[in-house]
């Protein structure tokens, strides 16, 4: 099956999955962030990384500077709302010390960083030490009290008993213990922050390595390796049994033609925002790019 630019330019893609059981039990699918940056710490490739770790608020994530295994392990799991992961990167460099950095971000983070490192006037010393960038599939991410609004007035359950979240298959996901509440993603239509209604960007096309579940089978992820260093780091993690993968063929279900739908849809969709923006007089980013 033959895809377009919605995945954005990339070297090659697989499904893989992380195989240390720890990774396994805390991972929200494949485990990949865990088990990437976990490898490239190991080996020296990274000296720590930024990640969405937990707070003292159920379901509020706060930037943390992970440097070891456990340390990625405890914060592990997607949190559906903003984690200022880029705003932390100063930190592990200037408080501590730190000269290789890695992170994990959303698309649009994934652009702010690149657009760092291009024009690393205001951001010396920082943006040279990046040197591993790990994105994350996302079609939205939703305020703190949007998720109040999922969990408690729509599910009629209290988030702080919320073991877990997940979105696929048409609905939004929370688990208290071994109960599956849900909610049909057309409910939370509305509730999404404002600005992602004019990201073209679905797949993390900027990263390195882009992961994330749509595609893949369950306990599975798909991912990207976009470029050079990440490619390399990547069939490392593989090569010393880190992370195993399978090819994407007629056995792999959903398979890539759901995400490329996806994706093609995300850009179609802010392109008619962001030209209905420009209509009233409205600044959007990327002005240029809803010109074709």
């Amino acid at each position: 099956m033959e895809f377009g630019q919605e995945f954005g330019n990339y070297k090659n893609v697989v499904c893989a999955r992380a195989t240390d059981s720890k990774i396994q039990e805390v991972a929200q699918d494949g485990g990949i962030v865990t088990a990437l940056f976990s490898y490239a710490l190991d080996e020296g490739i990274i000296e720590g990384a930024v990640v969405a770790g937990p707070s003292d608020k159920p379901w509020t994530p706060k930037p943390v500077v992970a440097t070891s295994t456990d340390e990625l392990i405890a914060a592990a799991g997607t949190k559906y709302t903003h984690s200022p992961n880029v705003w932390a990167l100063k930190e592990a460099v200037r408080q501590y010390g730190l000269e290789k950095v890695g992170t994990v971000g959303t698309p649009c983070q994934m652009m702010g960083i690149r657009k760092m490192q291009t024009y690393p006037f205001s951001t010396r010393f920082v943006a040279d030490k990046l040197k591993l960038l790990i994105g994350i599939f996302c079609m939205e991410n939703f305020p703190f009290a949007s998720l109040e609004t999922f969990t408690q007035e729509k599910m009629g359950i209290s988030i702080e008993n919320v073991t877990k979240m997940d979105i696929g298959k048409g609905k939004f996901f929370a688990y208290t213990g071994d109960k599956e509440n849900t909610i049909g993603l057309k409910e939370t239509h509305g509730y999404e922050q404002a600005g992602c209604n004019i990201c073209p960007d679905y797949v993390a096309e900027l990263a390195d390595v882009s992961t994330g579940s749509v595609g893949a089978p369950d306990g599975w992820s798909t991912v990207f390796n976009r470029t050079d260093d990440g490619a390399d780091i990547f069939k490392a993690a593989v090569d010393a049994g880190v992370i195993e993968t399978k090819e994407f063929d007629d056995s792999v279900k959903p398979g890539l033609g759901l995400l490329s739908k996806l994706a093609k849809g995300k850009k179609d969709k802010s392109k008619k925002e962001a030209q209905s923006r420009m209509k009233m007089g409205l600044p959007v980013p990327f002005d240029k790019y809803y010109e074709y």
